[in-house]
Parts: structure tokens; sequence; C-alpha cells
């Protein structure tokens, strides 16, 4: 027979760990968090550099120390946290199938459930990339995870594609280790990390940051010799006669991240093309009833600090929801939240105006960079908030904070969008 929980957590990182405590802080105390690996902490075990919890906490923290306050929380608590168990299926009736060495393959059924699995880096195979597949060509967060918990250098002479914030961080980190990091390459016109990171790790470092470039050869057929790299245009197609050939024994991919959402397409949950995470509304619900998702398995953060509030706000909406079994206070009054000019994705997508009580965040993306813009909601032709922004950049989430009287004014949906050259 399968067993019985009120609240089941799939992923025990930082999202899966804040979901747990604020629901159990909740009132909620039957809760279990399911994690494959074998401790807790997710991401931040392998993320040894500082810049954590300056928001959460008010102080600089490594990634390990981030986790480490977190797991001290949940063992205050007494939470329950299954380690080394993988989680295999969930059906839309909230029926958990997993399988852990200890406990062998189970079924639990659940109240409500909480996605928090994370993402995955976009392998190499996304990137169409020719050439052989030599010895040398990693993601960065697999490079990250050699060097930091294996103590393995990864190679000497390095080449970068992609600017994400994990390619920015190891190129400082290759550096510090006795690397030489020849340049960053980067599709787009503008880099997808934080200005910070640019900073820090590339220009303290005199590590040069070629935009607008890509890699279009690789050269070895068994170990790596060197890439060649060269100019696109403004479709990102290579432009004839601007390759360089950078002779190097190891390639970093750090090309995006993915949300893991293989489990919650077994759930039924609708997923968005925009964000390749689930469809959520002010609750942070999905289109199945009591399960929730937060975290970058719902979109990819910049800041660990906007998992942790975001997955709170999750794990306190799923706790009300075992406590009402589903039921609202009031007959639902929804509003449609559409991503205008300018805007890549809307998180959430729809709001219940009839049962919000306090504040909401909005957070979004921009789909390119705009300088001296304003960021607007509106509705119909009402201004119903505006925002006046020195320069908004795709790499940097945006979080408006949406308050249930300005929601009385949106007869017609919200439409976020970005109005160029108003300020």
């Amino acid at each position: 027979m399968a067993e019985h929980i009120s609240l089941a957590v799939i992923g025990g990182g930082p999202a899966g760990m804040a979901a747990a405590i604020a629901a159990y802080d909740s009132g909620i105390t039957d809760v279990a968090v399911f994690e494959r690996d074998n401790e807790l902490g997710g991401i931040l075990n392998q993320c040894i550099h500082n810049g954590f919890g300056l928001h959460t906490f008010k102080e600089e923290l490594t990634g390990p120390e981030y986790a480490g306050r977190y797991i001290a929380q949940v063992k205050e608590r007494r939470i329950k946290c299954e380690t080394g168990s993988t989680v295999l299926s969930i059906s839309p009736e909230r029926q958990i199938t997993v399988v852990s060495r200890e406990k062998g393959l189970r079924v639990i059924d659940a109240d409500a459930v909480i996605l928090a699995m994370g993402c995955r880096e976009r392998p190499r195979g996304a990137l169409n990339i020719p050439g052989f597949r030599p010895q040398g060509i990693y993601s960065a967060g697999t490079a990250q995870k050699l060097i930091n918990c294996e103590g393995c250098l990864v190679g000497k002479e390095v080449v970068i594609l992609g600017s994400g914030d994990i390619g920015l961080i190891m190129a400082r980190r290759m550096t510090l280790e006795g690397a030489h990091v020849k340049a960053v390459a980067e599709l787009m016109p503008y880099s997808g990390g934080l200005k910070r990171n640019i900073v820090q790790c590339l220009d303290d470092y005199d590590i040069p940051l070629l935009l607008s470039h890509t890699v279009v050869d690789i050269k070895g057929k068994h170990k790596l010799e060197g890439v060649t790299i060269a100019e696109v245009d403004e479709k990102s197609v290579p432009i004839p006669g601007t390759e360089e050939f950078y002779e190097c024994d190891t390639l970093l991919l750090s090309c995006g991240l993915i949300p893991e959402n293989e489990l919650s397409l077994t759930a039924g949950v609708t997923i968005s093309g925009a964000t390749n995470g689930p469809v959520v509304d002010d609750t942070l619900g999905t289109n199945v009833p009591g399960i929730f998702a937060c975290g970058n398995v719902l979109h990819v953060h910049d800041l660990v600090d906007f998992v942790s509030e975001e997955s709170g706000r999750a794990g306190h909406n799923a706790a009300e929801y075992i406590k009402s079994h589903g039921k609202k206070a009031n007959a639902p009054d929804i509003i449609n939240i559409t991503a205008g000019n300018g805007v890549r994705y809307t998180v959430p997508s729809t709001v219940d105006r009839a049962n919000v009580e306090s504040e909401i965040h909005l957070r979004f993306r921009v789909r390119n960079v705009y300088k001296g813009c304003t960021i607007k909601i509106v509705s119909g032709d009402n201004v119903i908030l505006s925002k006046k922004k020195r320069i908004s950049v795709p790499s940097e989430m945006e979080d408006l904070i949406i308050r249930p009287e300005i929601l009385s004014g949106a007869d017609g949906g919200l439409t976020v969008m970005i109005e160029e050259g108003s300020v």
C-alpha cells in the first residue's frame, strides 16, 4: 500500500529546503524532502566562491556556508529528509514513485507537492558545434565540481564559450589555480552574466570578453588541440574572414541553464515555452491542483537569495492549500499577465484578484539591453505601474511588487512592457 504524507518536496537544494522550512513554520509538520544526492545543499556545495546571502542573511557567504544555514534550520525543525532518493515519477493525483538504496521502490501519496528540482546546463549537443568529441571539453559546472570538490584541475590553456555567471566565475577560478584563460566568447552582443561577475572575474584578471563571437570549429580527435572562434552578425551567423584559432587543451561551455522538468511533465504540469519551467499563478501553484513550483525549476534565477525568498512563498502557500483542502475563500477572479514589448516572460502568469491579501512579486526578464527605459504595467489604456530604469539587461531578473490596490484597476488583464528612451 502507498504511504501517505502531507507535503512532499522534490529536491534538497536551497529551493527545496526553504520551501520545507516555510511550510513547517506555517503549520504543516508532516513534510518530507526527497534529494537524489547523498547530502542536502544542491549546487551550492560546489560553489565555494563568496557572494551569497547578502539579501537573506545580510552578510557575504560562500555557497556551502549558505547551504549550511538552511541545513541547520531543517535539522532544528527535524524535517524528514531522504537523501540518496530518486523520484522516478509524479502522477497528476500527487502519487510519487521514489527509489533508494535503503528503502527500495516505494509509492507515496501526498496532499501537496513542491517541485524544486533545480536546473541543468545546456550540453554541447544543443550548440551545434562541428568537430570530434575529444577529451578536454567540459560544461562549466562539471569543471567547477571537478576542481572544487575533487581537487582536479581540468586543463592549463582554456577557452570559455558563453558568458553566463558560471562561466565567468570559472574563468577566475581557473586563473587562480594556475591555468591561462585565453578568452571568453559570447554569441550575443551582451554578456549573459551579472555585471559584478564581469568586473570581478574578467576585468580584474585581464581576461578578454569577445562579444558577438562563437566557436565554429574544434581541432583534435582524441585530445583537444584548439578551437576556432569567429565573429557573428546580427542573426548569429559567423562572418567569413573573421576566424581566429586559439590553441588550448580545455574548452568550457557556459551556454545557459535548463530547468529540470521531466518530473513536472509526468505530473501533467503545463510548461512555458519561454522559461522551460511550469506556468504558475500568484501562489506559485501549477495547473495541477496541489502541485507548486519554485526556484530554478520554475525559471532560472540570478541570486540564490531570490530562490530562497520565492521558495518560502511556495512553502507557505502549499501549507495553506493543505489546511484548506484546496478550497479558496472567495470565488476566483483571474487576471492574466502577459509579456509585452521587450519582455520575454513573466512569473506568475495569472493572479487571482479575489484571494490576494498581500503583495505579489512579479518577476521577468527583458529581451535586450535597454538604456534609459521605463518598465510599465498596463491594463488596456491604463498605466497601472511605472518604474524608470537607467539600464535593464537580460542577464538580470527584474522584480516588481504588485499590491492588491493596484489590481483593482486591472479590468482587461495586465501587460508588462518596456518603453524605450523614456528616461
